[in-house]
């Protein structure tokens, strides 16, 4: 009986523990088969915190490719709060370590979780300060930080990022999504004490580089060129826009105020704002290029023409309009090299609104031109049917009409190449590691568009030499290129009276050169320069000379006018002890003091002899200096450029093609800011050294 019952009792407890495996079974295969999804994401949410970082933005480069923006790893730190023993005196030694406010701290340890970030992107210096307080629960995760390495340059083309890397400003923002590529995450693990254990990277892709059009020589000769304008005159404001008229290419384009992209949030709105393709401003007199493009387009005029200027006096529409001159008989070529507004509107006239309005268009103005940069405004350009009846000749003369430096100097540069209107871009290609990506959408080349005939634009190239040469633009005359161009003075309207402003005006000068094929198209635009005069002839016109004059040799343009013997001379005996500037280290030769036979020798060229060697000169070398003169022989223009540039040095070059003489000689010493003088053209003296 005994031995029963210990039977029976094994097989309850046999039967028990079946039950209770069975039960546990169920439960495991329940929780697997029906529940293991559920409890995996609570799992994952309570030990596994991802954490989206900034990734690393690709480079901006300038068509040579020198960096102008790139991303640099630094230093973030974060904390894991359960960790942290002792919140506020961990809050107190922060504090003074970073410079932040100790509540705040002590709010973001005091919160719990798993991480909070305590600050990013810490400098360097501050990264091993609070590394040497050897907090518990304290690490650190590196990210990239966005650096501009040439602060001021470009900055409102390349534009600028916000801490999360967004971009916020220029190239920056038109292609964040291509730059900053799909981001970067970093993967914190938990244990059951919310104790941090493990961390990794969750995903990891760089973003595109992209290749601007900017060349960062044109660009700094631009800036310092119109900062030098700017503290002249004291202009409230400028730009300069470098274009190649052959493609749209957009070589440099300048504003001021300016900007540091590396401290963008300290830069006032007005400092950041792209000036050359938001601000709108009336044109005045460039815009008479348009109304004389139209004419000679339509066959309606010549340049021989005759015209009465009524002595300066016309009534348009009920409404008289005085020039600036009281002029009488005039050329069409004379109206344009004397600006006259009478003149202009005479042939406005004759051309009649609905052609007028049609030429404006085909010109961009009152559309926006579609470069690849945020903000751009489309100008002001009224439907015809909103024109009144002295609307024709007031548009003539470059009022009202909203356009932007952009726009002008497009519109200029279709005069330059032949009559085709190309869309201007800054951007050239864009790469992801040594693979060159195809460019598309705003980026893309477009097709030129034919606005004017090729007869049409040689007619008007060769008026805008005589403003130049005879006009209104004497001051933008080269030494040693041929060039073409418009003064424009536009009263700006006074917000008090709504009238135009007697003092305020917007100073501009747009050319090219040289003349029969040209490489470039300048704009120079100064809004309200002070003191007198204050015209576009006298102030912006000699900021295009400067810049024209450093840029042609640097992109090895050869010159078209010869420079006499007697103008080289002055320029040694000019530069011979002359110091240098912050502003002036490339600086051209002032020839203002040219004598009566070298002008009529450069007005002339068919009547000068092929351009001669210059003479052999004795130059005051300043013994002392530690710059040691380079042997240019054999090297072209632009690489004397960049190697004067580079060693703060001020090149005279004179002629076209390979280096064959220069002084002082090669090995000499000088100081920085001494001018060296290359002849070009001739047989190097030492071939051995052609590159």
């Amino acid at each position: 009986m005994q031995q029963d019952r210990v039977h029976v009792r094994l097989l309850i407890l046999a039967g028990v523990a079946l039950l209770w495996m069975t039960a546990i079974f169920g439960r495991v295969a329940y929780l697997q088969l029906f529940r293991h999804s559920e409890y995996l994401a609570r799992a994952s949410r309570q030990q596994r915190r991802v954490i989206q970082i900034t990734s690393k933005r690709g480079a901006i480069y300038d068509r040579n490719m020198n960096a102008l923006a790139m991303s640099m790893p630094v230093q973030s730190a974060f904390a894991v709060p359960s960790e942290v023993k002792d919140a506020a005196m961990a809050s107190r030694l922060l504090a003074g370590v970073l410079a932040i406010p100790q509540d705040l701290v002590r709010q973001k340890l005091e919160g719990g979780g798993t991480f909070v970030w305590i600050q990013r992107k810490l400098p360097p210096e501050k990264a091993e300060a609070v590394k040497s307080l050897n907090l518990k629960g304290f690490y650190f995760q590196e990210e990239n930080q966005r650096y501009y390495p040439k602060r001021e340059l470009g900055a409102h083309v390349v534009g600028f990022v916000d801490v999360d890397e967004k971009g916020l400003g220029g190239i920056e923002h038109e292609y964040d999504n291509e730059i900053r590529g799909q981001g970067e995450k970093i993967v914190v693990m938990a244990d059951a004490r919310q104790r941090w254990f493990d961390g990794g990277e969750a995903q990891r892709d760089h973003g595109t580089s992209v290749v601007l059009t900017l060349d960062e020589k044109v660009q700094y000769i631009a800036e310092r060129e119109l900062a030098a304008a700017i503290e002249k005159t004291h202009a409230v404001a400028g730009t300069v826009i470098v274009q190649d008229p052959n493609t749209g290419a957009l070589l440099a384009l300048a504003n001021w105020p300016k900007f540091n992209p590396n401290a963008a949030a300290d830069a006032p709105a007005e400092a950041r704002m792209n000036r050359a393709i938001s601000a709108i401003y009336e044109p005045g007199s460039t815009f008479k290029l348009i109304t004389l493009a139209a004419a000679f387009d339509q066959n309606l005029t010549r340049p021989d023409e005759v015209f009465d200027c009524e002595n300066g006096s016309l009534v348009v529409g009920g409404r008289r309009i005085h020039d600036h001159k009281a002029y009488g008989m005039l050329t069409v070529s004379e109206i344009l090299a004397n600006s006259s507004d009478v003149g202009a509107m005479k042939i406005a006239l004759r051309l009649g609104a609905p052609k007028f309005y049609d030429y404006i268009r085909a010109f961009g103005f009152g559309t926006p031109t579609g470069v690849d940069l945020p903000g751009e405004s489309r100008g002001l350009l009224e439907r015809l049917q909103h024109w009144v009846p002295s609307s024709i000749g007031a548009i003539s003369m470059g009022q009202e009409v909203g356009v932007t430096p952009l726009q002008m100097v497009t519109a200029v540069s279709s005069v330059a190449n032949g009559g085709l209107l190309y869309k201007p871009h800054t951007v050239q290609q864009m790469m992801r590691g040594e693979q060159i990506l195809p460019l598309d959408g705003s980026s893309a080349p477009a097709e030129p568009r034919r606005v004017i005939r090729p007869e049409t634009a040689a007619t008007l190239r060769h008026l805008m030499e005589g403003v130049i040469l005879h006009g209104t633009g004497k001051a933008a005359r080269l030494d040693g290129w041929t060039a073409g161009g418009k003064t424009g003075t536009a009263q700006k309207i006074d917000p008090a009276t709504g009238r135009y402003s007697r003092t305020n005006v917007i100073a501009s000068f747009t050319g090219f050169a040289p003349i029969n094929n040209p490489a470039v198209t300048i704009l120079v635009s100064l809004d309200s320069p002070e003191g007198l005069p204050h015209g576009g002839g006298e102030v912006a016109a000699p900021v295009f000379k400067r810049i024209a004059e450093q840029v042609l040799p640097y992109l090895d343009v050869p010159r078209d006018v010869p420079v006499s013997p007697r103008l080289l001379q002055t320029a040694y005996h000019q530069g011979a002890g002359a110091e240098s500037e912050s502003l002036d280290d490339l600086a051209p030769v002032d020839f203002n003091a040219q004598t009566e036979a070298t002008n009529e020798e450069l007005k002339d060229p068919s009547a000068k002899s092929p351009e001669p060697m210059p003479p052999e000169v004795t130059v005051a070398v300043d013994e002392g200096g530690d710059i040691s003169v380079p042997d240019f022989a054999g090297e072209t223009m632009r690489e004397v450029t960049e190697a004067c540039l580079r060693l703060g040095l001020n090149p005279v070059l004179v002629g076209s093609r390979l280096a064959s003489q220069q002084s002082p000689a090669a090995g000499s010493k000088v100081r920085r800011g001494s001018k060296v003088t290359v002849q070009f053209g001739g047989t190097p003296a030492h071939a051995g050294n052609v590159r």
